[in-house]
């Protein structure tokens, strides 16, 4: 799968389609409604589950397997993200309509940088095969402490991004139709946009030292990863529009994912003797990633009942 057309056609396929969502179906700002953003979390679902299938059907089982289950890893630590871009946005008062311009900017960054950060994984396992248990170590301890505290500590105010943003151009506290930057007398500002788009992909470099090591647990092959993460963080925009009002709903999926990343990093460290089958890992992904949704959900019966 490592071949030079089959990147580049993956990639040039990606940016068509993110091309498509902005330039044809968002020309205009608009809200998006719980109805649209479920019928295209199905699309994308959908097209995560056809690449699945293609890669099963020309590469064999095991590829296949291994990109599911990165997905399913990748697609629920992306919750954690769901829960920060509901409070950036609130923070920085970027109005509904225009929520989905600052996540598309945001998602292709996450992209690039994730790229990066994958090569490098694989490149430095490679080389220096002991990185694979320090991955490990980190993915176990970022699941332990997530399950200490499940809900995300999420203070904008202190993002190291915003004072970055800050330290060159003066941030406005003023919508200016729609931009990321808006030029007040001689000087450039920054709009809640751009503030919030800046908090946003600082906030994802973060998530990402736990989903890249998590997702390299499950396979070393570059595009198998990238594309599982890249599917994934695709249908990020639509999933948040269709559970932004519902995330309080879920209250045990965090608890879900904590288990997953500590299940993830054990797997990572005892790698060198014992190698648990990719069924395996994926059943389990998905078994306790089940079982906490239902667990929420069984939760809400007595509090509706009242």
């Amino acid at each position: 799968m490592n071949t030079l057309p089959v990147w580049v056609g993956f990639c040039v396929t990606l940016v068509a389609l993110l091309a498509f969502d902005l330039l044809v179906l968002r020309r205009s700002a608009h809200t998006v409604r719980t109805r649209e953003a479920l019928v295209w979390s199905g699309f994308w679902i959908g097209l995560a589950l056809a690449f699945a299938g293609g890669l099963w059907w020309f590469e064999g089982r095991a590829p296949a397997l291994q990109f599911l289950t990165g997905y399913v890893i990748e697609e629920s630590l992306s919750v954690d993200n769901l829960f920060v871009m509901l409070v950036l946005f609130a923070h920085f008062g970027v109005p509904e309509h225009y929520q989905h311009r600052v996540l598309f900017w945001g998602i292709l960054g996450a992209m690039v940088m994730r790229l990066g950060l994958i090569l490098a994984g694989v490149a430095l396992i490679q080389r220096l095969h002991f990185l694979i248990y320090v991955f490990g170590a980190v993915v176990l301890f970022s699941g332990i402490q997530m399950l200490r505290r499940p809900e995300p500590d999420v203070d904008p105010s202190k993002s190291f991004g915003l004072r970055l943003l800050r330290r060159f151009v003066p941030v406005d506290s003023d919508l200016t139709g729609g931009r990321f930057i808006t030029r007040l007398g001689s000087r450039w500002h920054a709009t809640p946009l751009l503030a919030a788009l800046v908090v946003i992909e600082f906030a994802d470099l973060a998530f990402a030292v736990d989903s890249v090591p998590a997702v390299l647990a499950v396979s070393r092959d570059p595009f198998i990863v990238f594309s599982s993460n890249a599917l994934a963080i695709l249908g990020l925009r639509s999933l948040y529009f269709a559970l932004a009002g519902m995330l309080r709903v879920f209250h045990h999926l965090a608890v879900g994912v904590a288990l997953v990343l500590m299940f993830v990093g054990v797997k990572m460290l005892i790698s060198g003797w014992i190698e648990i089958p990719i069924g395996v890992t994926l059943g389990v992904v998905v078994a306790t990633l089940g079982a906490s949704v239902i667990a929420s959900l069984a939760g809400r019966k007595p509090a509706a009942a009242r």
